[in-house]
């Protein structure tokens, strides 16, 4: 199977781009590349062009794609084939599009069970300044989680088909490396009745960014929606707050690493609220509760 290098960026739909532009450059820390009139918006948190990016929406915001990097471009024509093989029928960016977004060839398929647009490339232009943090100490974009009603078909899918592998699991709600990523997870799966965006993390340096953006983020009048608190399966400590969309973003401090080889299994979690946050905290009814997938054709499977 394909090979991953990391999670590279995340696209959303935002109702207002000067707004959110603003608000992910100030006030979550990402540094803007560039933005263009009408859009997209270029973030990035790393050496790499972008990894987020904004793009205006007419209709309800949310989420609209997720990048891949793969480690080669070997490794890329690999995913290509299966994903050919698997009657997906990726489809490959224009050049001008490509020209855009500062990347080598890239294709895209559409994840069949979330509808969920998912593009693949392995080069990304590399930018020769160091990110520097405004003020929170991001690290790297961390990891994207979905809620999804059709759990078994999503996760076979996953697995099998994207080669990602199970960390942990609790109840119908899975935690995903993207192999051979050692972090205990770049993507989740959350049970739900309604298949959407769930959240977006970035991983922080110093677990006093945790504190001081929570202070920062009250402060300036910003909803915060869950934490601080810590993560049983990854042991992180976290804190989530919104977007001005009501999008679901987090803080988070620490992950467990799990090597390539003789790593641990994945677990069966006990369920229970201590297993979500060690300190007792409860989400507020808002938290997870925005974020569209922008619907696309999805594309079926051959056995």
């Amino acid at each position: 199977m394909f090979r991953y290098k990391k999670l590279g960026y995340v696209a959303l739909n935002v109702s207002n781009l000067k707004k959110s532009t603003d608000y992910y450059e100030k006030m979550v820390g990402l540094q803007l590349v560039e933005s263009n009139e009408g859009g997209p918006s270029f973030f990035r948190c790393s050496n790499d062009h972008h990894n987020v990016i904004l793009y205006q929406i007419n209709a309800e915001p949310g989420i609209k794609r997720v990048g891949f990097q793969l480690e080669n471009d070997e490794q890329l024509e690999m995913a290509y084939r299966e994903f050919v093989k698997r009657g997906l029928q990726p489809v490959e960016v224009e050049k001008e599009e490509l020209s855009e977004l500062k990347q080598g060839r890239s294709f895209r398929i559409i994840e069949p069970n979330t509808g969920l647009e998912l593009e693949y490339y392995s080069k990304i232009m590399y930018m020769v300044k160091d990110f520097v943090p405004r003020h929170t100490k991001i690290q790297r974009l961390g990891h994207v989680v979905l809620n999804v009603s059709n759990m078994d078909e999503a996760i076979e899918f996953f697995v099998n088909v994207l080669n990602f592998k199970v960390s942990d699991q609790l109840d119908d709600n899975y935690w995903l490396r993207c192999f051979p990523s050692p972090y205990h997870h770049s993507f989740a799966l959350i049970k739900n009745k309604e298949t959407k965006l769930h959240h977006v993390n970035f991983m922080v340096t110093d677990i006093d960014d945790i504190g001081i953006a929570r202070n920062r983020i009250l402060n300036a009048g910003v909803q915060d929606v869950f934490g601080p608190g810590r993560h049983e399966p990854s042991t992180s400590i976290f804190f989530y707050f919104l977007d001005p969309d009501g999008m679901t973003l987090e803080y988070s401090f620490g992950m467990e690493e799990i090597p390539e080889t003789n790593g641990r299994e994945a677990r069966i979690l006990e369920p229970g609220p201590l297993t979500l946050d060690r300190w007792g905290g409860k989400p507020d009814p808002r938290f997870a509760s925005t974020g569209k997938i922008e619907e696309k054709v999805k594309t079926s499977i051959s056995n």
